[in-house]
C-alpha cells in the first residue's frame, strides 16, 4: 500500500470510528483539515523500529509504548513494556490523560500502520502533540527486528553495522513472536500519567 493509499484509508477509518464515539467524549479540534493534511504528508510522526528497539533497550524512560490492539491481541504477543489501549477506546475520558501530555514519548502501534495512523490523527486533531506511531506496527517490527535479512557482503558498512544492531535486538527480545505465560496472566498494566507542573502564582497582593 502506498503513502497515498495508506493516507486515504487512515482517513475514512478516523471518520468511521468518530462515528461511533460517545457525543460527550469528543473534544474541540485544533488543527484544520488543511494543516492536519501537511503534517501527515511530512510523516515526522513516524518512527522507526530500530530507533524503539535502541530506546527498549537502553530502558529510556521517557519512552511510552502504547499498544492500540484488542486485549486478546495484546495477550498473544506485544512489545516489551507497552501498555494496552484498545482504539475503540482512545477518547475515553480516562484515557486523554494518557496521550495530552509531554513528559513521555507516546508511541503507538497495531499489527500494521493505518490503524495507529488513525489513532494519531484523532489525538493530533485535538491538539495533543507528544504521540507517535510505531512505522509499519508489529509486522514491520517483526521483519525489520525479530527476523532481520543479513546483507550481502558487498553491502555498505552502515547496512552492516545496521543488520548487526538488528541482529543483537533480535536475541534482546527472543525472536520471532509468540506467547509467553506472562503475557496470557492478568490484565495490561495502566499507563504512566505524569501532569504537567502548574506554574507558581506570581506576583503579591
Amino acid at each position: 500500500m502506498n503513502v497515498r493509499n495508506s493516507i486515504f484509508a487512515a482517513l475514512i477509518f478516523m471518520a468511521l470510528l468518530m462515528a461511533f464515539i460517545p457525543a460527550d467524549t469528543i473534544l474541540k479540534f485544533k488543527l484544520s483539515p488543511d494543516r492536519m493534511l501537511a503534517e501527515v504528508r511530512e510523516d515526522m510522526y513516524m518512527i522507526h523500529p530500530d530507533q524503539v528497539a535502541d530506546m527498549i533497550i537502553a530502558k529510556d524512560p521517557s519512552l511510552q509504548l502504547i499498544d492500540l490492539r484488542t486485549p486478546e491481541e495484546y495477550a498473544k504477543f506485544h512489545l516489551e513494556g507497552a501498555y494496552n489501549i484498545p482504539l475503540s477506546r482512545i477518547l475515553d475520558k480516562d484515557n486523554l490523560p494518557v496521550f495530552n501530555q509531554d513528559i513521555r514519548v507516546n508511541v503507538l502501534y497495531t499489527n500494521g500502520s493505518t490503524d495507529a495512523q488513525a489513532g494519531w490523527m484523532l489525538l493530533r486533531q485535538l491538539g495533543f502533540k507528544n504521540n507517535y506511531v510505531l512505522q509499519g506496527g508489529l509486522n514491520y517490527w517483526t521483519e525489520t527486528i525479530l527476523n532481520p535479512e543479513k546483507p550481502s557482503d558487498l553491502q555498505a558498512d552502515d547496512e552492516i553495522a545496521r543488520y548487526d544492531f538488528r541482529k543483537g535486538a533480535s536475541q534482546h527480545f527472543g525472536g520471532a513472536p509468540a506467547p509467553s505465560s506472562s503475557d496470557a496472566a492478568g490484565t495490561a498494566p495502566k499507563p504512566i500519567i505524569k501532569q504537567k507542573k502548574k506554574k507558581a502564582p506570581q506576583g503579591g497582593c
